[in-house]
């Protein structure tokens, strides 16, 4: 199953069963800024009890593998759990939305676009960048995270909210990375 048909079956069964949900990571990024190959999808999402009983039923060994304890661990302590399908190799990690202010802002923020044919609910630009700069962060100064955020920033440029961006930044800690960002980006 390739990822672009594991997209399509999983946000149709979130579609179905109502689950809130939000494409972000390297997938948003990529259709947002300069495509790469990226080996999962990231989606942020809102279950309950019913969700993982969707998710659980739609997605049923052995041709997923989706344990769970693991789902409903990850639901309990906001946590991220993988969908796995082994014949491809094809994986989705589902990150619980947390409380954060900033993961409210841009879930709330979400927008909804056509996908190569799919329509999904995914991040804002906006909030593509600043969750690029803070996982550069939080991961040492990932230049391929840098990259990804100033590659948005450069073919989103002339939609950008600037003034959401500084907010954020200061909120986030991000404000050099943002800064650096502008810097190197090749705008007009």
């Amino acid at each position: 199953m390739e990822q672009l048909e594991l997209l399509r079956r999983v946000v149709g069964v979130l579609d179905q069963a109502g689950i809130p949900y939000m494409l972000t990571g390297s997938t948003a990024s990529s259709r947002l800024g300069v495509p790469r190959a990226t080996h999962d999808i990231d989606l942020v999402v809102v279950l309950n009890a019913a969700g993982i009983t969707a998710l659980l039923r739609a997605f049923p060994a052995p041709e997923f593998y989706l344990d769970e304890a693991s789902l409903r661990q990850a639901v309990d302590r906001g946590d991220m759990v993988n969908l796995l399908h082994p014949d491809t190799a094809g994986k989705i990690d589902f990150w619980m939305l947390t409380e954060s202010e900033f993961d409210q802002s841009r879930f709330a923020r979400r927008m909804k676009i056509d996908y190569e044919g799919v329509l999904v609910n995914m991040s804002r630009p906006e909030d593509t960048i600043l969750a690029k700069l803070r996982w550069a962060v939080e991961s040492g100064g990932s230049e391929k995270q840098m990259l990804d955020a100033r590659r948005v920033f450069e073919i989103q440029f002339p939609h950008l909210d600037q003034p959401y961006l500084d907010l954020w930044a200061q909120k986030l800690d991000v404000v050099q990375q943002l800064a650096e960002v502008r810097r190197n980006a090749n705008v007009s």
